[in-house]
């Protein structure tokens, strides 16, 4: 439950402190005096945004503090665990936040965290109602909602979103082959064909580039190639004086040394080695200079092929690897271009089997609807019964409809509020007030089986008046058997149920104006029906009969 709500400073809150009870908890005063502050102050707490209007005039921060006490902290506790907090401990959970005009600070049991994290909480810890939100029951999808929570159908809801999901990727597939214009695809398909094929036939290679570029510098150099190659020769072995020729009139001494002294074997071994080395550069010489062809029909395909590497180069890539890769690259997107009409049957296969899944899921979840429907239908009308509708009654069909990431169900609520009238779309319903009644219904239905600890109804009883007033009042209170409830009325029928009464009030001091929050006693509470029932100046008789309602309802609860 709520236990205490702190507010300074927001908007005509100067400083106040509210403590709530368990069972119901009503928020009376006049228009104005700042009622739905307190219901502002406490959304805020759950994730609202804040605006630095808020701030009180003159002030420079506003701030709101809330403490709730918890008998099962389990659904808190995952989502602190969840954030890298500690769990509550004994069950105490305080929410601050403090607002500035360049900040905004919030803390969990003094953790700093963020609005993200405070709406998480807000929804396991708080159901809101706001005067316009009766409204919201007149949607197909929050009255599909409200069944498939009140049935605790969320495994078969996921099996079926699953299955929808699948179908879903499936048919944006479908949709981004089908979203491009042919002439623009055949266009693509041209351009990505012809730079593959331009890149595939010129059979590029690294390694033949370098090799290209090396013959091409020789051949270019033939000349001057030769004439070298032939001046190593003509020293090593043709000239007059060549290094051969001293080699082997050396090598002819030596023959003759060695018989003189014995270590000139292994000068003349050596001698023979030089003599064999020459011969092999001098062989190696000419075969590479008889090798080179400096034809002209060489050098033209040398000079082609060049200017094929740097061609592509110069436009496909700065490199011959680079080259490649990006022709890879769009010979995949071409072959993945040409192949679309089969990659789309196959989809559309794909897509009639999922089908056929999720059909077998919309099924299920709808017959488990069917099932829960009946028996909400029921409830409803028996809370309806008790809040003024004798003979009214609540009815919930479903008719298949295609595939929705909701299910294949379209729902509608239908009502007929009086005996002898036909059931009609609730949505149909010109009366706020009988649908603010039904909201009630469904929330005293939902309330039962709901684990949310504390409730809030922000003026639900709009609209309502008389003996219906205090039926609805009584039915507050059969709800907040099984929740905290914090109920801002303006019928004095329904602030008479209350456990606990709180009056707010303005005042005005030098020129300053305050919200005032009371707890009223007995006494007090009386005065406070009276001038709800009567307005300003309550005479003996509203007092008297302010105090009978507070009687009655003592004994009727």
């Amino acid at each position: 439950m709520l236990r205490t709500l702190k507010i300074k400073n927001l908007a005509l809150v100067d400083d106040v402190q509210v403590g709530f009870s368990e069972g119901l908890n009503v928020i009376t005063g006049e228009t104005g005096a700042g009622k739905s502050l307190m219901i502002g102050a406490l959304r805020l707490l759950l994730g609202e945004r804040a605006d630095k209007s808020m701030i009180r005039t003159g002030e420079s921060s506003c701030s709101v503090h809330a403490e709730f006490g918890l008998e099962s902290t389990a659904q808190v506790d995952a989502i602190l665990e969840d954030v890298g907090l500690e769990r509550c401990d004994g069950g105490l959970l305080i929410i601050r936040r403090n607002i500035t005009e360049t900040s905004n600070r919030t803390t969990v049991n003094d953790e700093t965290v963020t609005l993200t994290v405070l709406k998480r909480l807000g929804e396991v810890l708080v159901d809101m109602h706001g005067p316009y939100d009766h409204q919201s029951l007149l949607d197909q999808n929050v009255q599909l909602e409200i069944l498939d929570a009140f049935g605790q159908l969320g495994k078969a809801k996921e099996t079926y979103s699953a299955e929808y999901r699948k179908y879903r990727d499936v048919q944006k597939q479908i949709d981004a082959l089908n979203s491009d214009n042919e002439e623009d695809l055949q266009r693509q398909i041209e351009f990505l064909d012809y730079r593959v094929n331009e890149i595939e036939s010129a059979n590029l290679n690294p390694e033949e580039e370098a090799e290209v570029e090396e013959e091409h510098s020789v051949i270019a150099n033939s000349q001057h190639v030769i004439e070298l190659a032939n001046g190593v020769v003509q020293a090593l072995t043709e000239g007059e004086g060549c290094a051969f020729d001293g080699l082997v009139s050396a090598q002819q001494a030596l023959n003759q040394l060695i018989k003189l002294l014995p270590e000139a074997q292994d000068w003349h071994d050596e001698i023979e080695t030089a003599v064999t080395s020459v011969q092999e550069v001098v062989r190696s010489v000419e075969n590479s200079a008889a090798g080179i062809d400096g034809s002209a029909e060489r050098m033209q395909w040398l000079d082609d092929r060049l200017t094929t590497y740097q061609t592509l180069k110069r436009k496909y890539g700065t490199t011959v690897e680079e080259v490649l890769e990006n022709g890879k690259t769009w010979s995949e997107q071409l072959k993945e271009l040409r192949g679309r009409d089969r990659r789309r049957e196959k989809l559309e296969g794909e897509q009639a089997a999922i089908f056929q899944t999720l059909e077998k899921a919309g099924a299920k979840l709808r017959s488990e609807r069917e099932n829960v429907a009946d028996h909400l239908s029921e409830c409803i009308t028996r809370e309806l019964v008790d809040i003024g509708f004798e003979h009214g009654f609540f009815d919930i069909q479903i008719t298949p409809c295609e595939p929705t990431p909701n299910g294949m169900d379209v729902i509608e609520f239908g009502f007929a509020p009086n005996a002898g009238e036909d059931m009609r779309p609730l949505r149909m319903i010109a009366s706020s007030g009988e649908i603010s009644r039904v909201m009630l219904a469904t929330k005293a239905v939902l309330a039962k089986q709901d684990q949310i600890p504390v409730l809030v109804f922000d003026e639900i009883d709009a609209n309502i008046g008389g003996e219906i007033g205090g039926a609805v009042g009584r039915k507050l209170a059969q709800v907040a058997e099984h929740h905290q409830l914090l109920c801002i009325t303006h019928l004095p029928q329904v602030a008479a149920c209350g456990n606990r009464h709180l009056a707010v009030s303005k005042k005005v001091e030098d020129g300053r104006t305050f919200t005032e929050v009371e707890l009223l006693d007995d006494e007090t509470r009386a005065e406070e029906l009276a001038r709800m029932l009567g307005g300003v100046g309550s005479t003996n008789v509203t007092l008297q009969h302010a105090k009978e309602m507070l009687n009655q309802t003592t004994l009727g609860l």
